[in-house]
This record gives structure tokens, sequence and C-alpha cells, in this order.
């Protein structure tokens, strides 16, 4: 194994001595958080109020999707304010990148748990039908889709990142339950308008039903994906086979490679390379330089008899 130095200003195993792996647009996600976080507070209480007045359960599920989105972002911005905070604390080994895929997480939970509940008070309302005051509600449906429209342009990414096609899961987190509950102030107004227009009392909470059914969709989506970065899975076999092929450019041979997210746009590498010749392991982190996404590098270099 080589065990040669490398340059005093040279960090031993990163291409960034700050070891900072906060997304580009972290500043920027965050403070659109908490803007829209208000949005949601207005909305809710006004949605919810609604919902009783008029008597309309898509409205009153619209309500509390609201609020499931208003912790949500709560958590969301909490997590963006966490990361930027300790971005720098040496306790945490590889950064404080991955709090917002924590977050993520956390709110995929609370996604899936709306819709049980959506679903529930639903099925009741079809067993048990109730009078709906049409008018008054359609009104706050509609307006509750327009602030809907605008919180989810708010929280559209701004950009993707390097071979890491799902970016800053903390931000799509947030951006998928407002789009999701677009969708349902969409589906709560058709379900009213068929009930004012038509009679038929059933399709407002038909209408509540299926935004549950796409809120579960989405909760798992999100359980999913975040996941996959809590437990390491491999991000990227493109950057994965670009670094095998930097590698093995000369004769040697990769003998265990371990790719990993960080944060939004930033990777992770532990490689261990068999060589005839061995090189300093400067010489191969200089082959992985400028490769986009790839933030962080360890290489280990063995003679190749050795075991």
């Amino acid at each position: 194994m080589t065990t040669a130095e490398p340059p005093a200003d040279e960090p031993m195993d990163a291409f960034r001595g700050d070891r900072v792996y906060l997304g580009a647009d972290h500043a920027r996600n965050e403070r659109r958080t908490w803007i829209v976080a208000t949005i949601c507070l207005a909305t809710l209480a006004a949605q919810v109020t609604g919902g009783l007045m008029f008597n309309s359960m898509a409205l009153v599920a619209n309500g509390l999707h609201m609020g499931a989105h208003l912790a949500a972002l709560l958590v969301a911005a909490g997590a963006y304010a966490v990361a930027r905070t300790y971005s720098t604390d040496p306790r945490f080994s590889f950064g404080t990148g991955k709090v917002g895929y924590l977050a993520g997480f956390a709110n995929a939970a609370v996604l899936g748990v709306t819709a049980l509940l959506i679903t529930i008070e639903s099925v009741e309302r079809l067993l048990a039908p109730a009078e709906v005051e049409y008018d008054g509600a359609l009104v706050l449906a509609a307006a509750a889709l327009a602030v809907n429209l605008v919180c989810v342009w708010l929280l559209k990414p701004a950009q993707s990142h390097a071979h890491d096609r799902d970016g800053d899961l903390n931000l799509s987190a947030a951006h998928l339950h407002l789009a999701g509950d677009a969708v349902i102030s969409g589906l709560a107004i058709a379900g009213l308008a068929a009930g004012r227009y038509l009679g038929w009392s059933w399709t407002d909470p038909v209408a509540a039903l299926v935004g549950a059914a796409l809120l579960a969709h989405f909760a798992w989506r999100l359980l999913s994906r975040t996941g996959a970065v809590l437990l390491d899975i491999n991000p990227s076999p493109e950057l994965t086979a670009q670094i095998r092929a930097r590698l093995e450019g000369e004769g040697e041979r990769i003998l265990d490679l371990h790719l990993w997210r960080l944060g939004p746009g930033h990777h992770a590498a532990i490689v261990v390379l068999a060589a005839a010749a061995p090189q300093a392991p400067q010489a191969y982190r200089a082959r992985l330089a400028g490769l986009a996404g790839l933030s962080h590098v360890t290489v280990e270099v063995r003679d190749h008899l050795t075991p």
C-alpha cells in the first residue's frame, strides 16, 4: 500500500477542504420555504373555516392537507436552518448535506398519514352523506387552487445537479406536497361543481378519495427516494462508471468502489486500487479532478500482488 504524504496544502481525502456539502441553491430554497409556509398558514385557516361553514368534505380535506403542508414546510425550513448552522461542525464527519433528506423522509411519512385520514373521513361521508353549501365552497376551493399554484411556482427547484437526478429532496418534498394539494383543489372544484349543478352529492367525498390516493402515491415516491439516500444506495451508476473508467485507464484494477450522496449535487467515493506499479494516491485523485458531482474522494492503492 502506498504511504506517500500529500502536499501540506492538499487534504488527504477530499476535493473540498471546507467539508460543506450543501446544495448550490440552499439559501434561496430556505428563504422561499419560509415564504410559502406563511402563505399556507393563512390558507389553512380559510379552508378549514370555510369547510365547516359550508359543510364540504372536500374543503375540509383540502384544509387538513394544507395543515400537513404547513407542518412539512416548517420541517423543511427547519432542516435548511440546521444544515446551514452546523455545516462546518466537525462532529458531522461528512457535513450536514443529508439533513434535508431526513426532513424529506419525515414529510413523506406525514403525507401518507394525511392520505389515510382523508380516506377515513371520505368513506364516512359516503356512508352518511351530509348537505353541502356548494356556492360558498366553490369560491373557497377556487381561491385555494390559486394559492396552491402560486406556492408551487415559488418552490420550483432552480436547477438540477450533475449526476443527481433527485437534486434537493428537501425542497422536492415540500414542492410535491403543494403540487399534490393543487391537484386536490382541482378535484374538489370538480366534485363540488358536479354536486351543485348535477345534484350528485357523492362526488364531493369521491373527489377527496381520489386526492387521498394521489397523496399516497406521492408519499411512497418520496419515501423511496429519500430512503435510498439515507441508506447510501448508489445514487449514480453513470458517475460510478466514469470513476472506474478514469482510474483503470493505465492497467490498474479497482478492488472496491463505494459511491454515496453527501448532499444535493455532492457525492463521495472510496476507492481501493490494485496496480503493478502503484502511484501515490494524489495521482489517482488527479485523474478524477473536475468530475462533476464528485466532492469527496478517498483512494487506497495496493500492489497487485498484495492479497
